[in-house]
């Protein structure tokens, strides 16, 4: 099978990026011929480089950043400029697949030689920054779906009225993502992912440790992100800031907490979850993506939304268990993560591709 994929913004280290980063992969080692095109990332006007130099930001330099691509076997180009993908760009396929709401249009006006069109779905992205009445018709567009979430499969159902969307719940690498048992940290530590996008709660959770830090001496704080901070997030006193690590040791930093935030407003899926999990560490999240899920059982702790005081409670909570206690809660949580398998998640993503190509032949017919 021929298979393109079509990306929006560059190749970026970002959760999503990773997923089709993985797929492209597995689909590859498979024997499958696996192709993956993005535009650039649109460098900044004349007018938003003087806006810089006013604010005392300096002139913003555009350049090539780190991506799940960089280490990986697979195909991949950027075209030539910010502009949508357009059949030039590709090569003919079995199947072409968007990737965010934007791709889903311009994969609709691609000629049927580029193959059946899927969309993959890893969120609903109807933000607030995104022009809505288009993003919310690229869920209507005439193209099978793929899903990473119930919540998603759901929306899909009850907004654009399609239930023939293909369920394929994330997984990850447990080569990259695995610890071994361990037992609480000496010093009572709790990590978190940094991100400036508001639906990704990161100031719930600073919020929340900021409440529990008060009730626990020398709390700990790790945060994990893949961009700069910003001055409108600012972190504790002594956090350990730990700015695109390498993949390697995204494992080691998992695992050297006792617990991960996960504070989210909104989430297709939320693999952080699924990653701190994998790496024996108890996660205490709201119920967004597939949280409530993954958190089933007591693989972790889940809170209200917007409501740090509960999630810092939920902190105090993991911090009074007995070290017997914890460790039940942290086997509890590696064998959630592992027990639904990357060659299970791209068996699904396979198959979906398959109905994707068998949904084109039935409409021609």
């Amino acid at each position: 099978m021929k298979v393109t994929f079509v990306m929006a913004s560059g190749f970026a280290l970002t959760g999503g990026d990773r997923i089709i980063a993985l797929y492209a992969n597995k689909l590859k080692q498979r024997g499958h011929d696996v192709f993956v095109v993005s535009r650039p990332l649109g460098k900044p006007s004349f007018r938003e480089q003087l806006r810089s130099l006013r604010k005392g930001k300096g002139w913003i330099n555009v350049q090539k950043s780190k991506s799940h691509f960089d280490e990986l076997d697979v195909p991949h180009k950027l075209i030539d400029r910010f502009r949508p993908v357009q059949d030039i760009d590709l090569p003919n396929a079995d199947v072409v697949i968007a990737t965010w709401w934007e791709t889903a249009h311009w994969v609709a006006n691609l000629s049927r030689t580029k193959g059946a069109k899927a969309y993959f779905v890893q969120h609903h992205e109807v933000f607030d920054y995104v022009q809505k009445e288009q993003a919310q018709a690229s869920y209507l567009l005439p193209m099978h779906k793929i899903a990473v979430s119930q919540w998603l499969i759901d929306i899909m159902d009850s907004h654009y009225g399609d239930r023939d969307v293909s369920f394929v719940p994330n997984s990850i690498d447990t080569t990259l993502f695995n610890a071994q048992p361990r037992s609480k940290q000496a010093g009572p530590t709790i990590g978190m992912m940094y991100s400036k996008a508001p639906w990704k709660g990161c100031d719930v959770s600073l919020k929340a440790f900021e409440i529990a830090a008060q009730r626990i001496p020398n709390l700990q704080l790790v945060a994990l992100s893949s961009h700069a901070l910003v001055d409108h997030l600012p972190l504790p006193p002594n956090t350990e800031f730990c700015f695109q690590p390498p993949q390697q040791t995204l494992k080691d930093i998992y695992a050297r907490c006792d617990a991960w935030l996960f504070g989210s407003r909104s989430e297709g899926f939320g693999l952080p979850i699924l990653e701190a999990m994998a790496c024996r560490t108890p996660v205490i999240g709201t119920p967004a993506g597939a949280a409530p899920e993954l958190l089933a059982d007591g693989a972790g702790i889940l809170v209200n939304m917007d409501d740090p005081e509960a999630m810092a409670n939920a902190i105090e909570r993991i911090y009074q268990m007995s070290d017997a206690e914890w460790q039940q809660m942290s086997n509890r949580a590696y064998r959630q993560a592992s027990s639904y398998t990357l060659e299970d998640a791209t068996d699904r993503f396979e198959a979906a591709l398959y109905r994707a190509i068998e949904k084109q032949k039935s409409s021609s017919l």
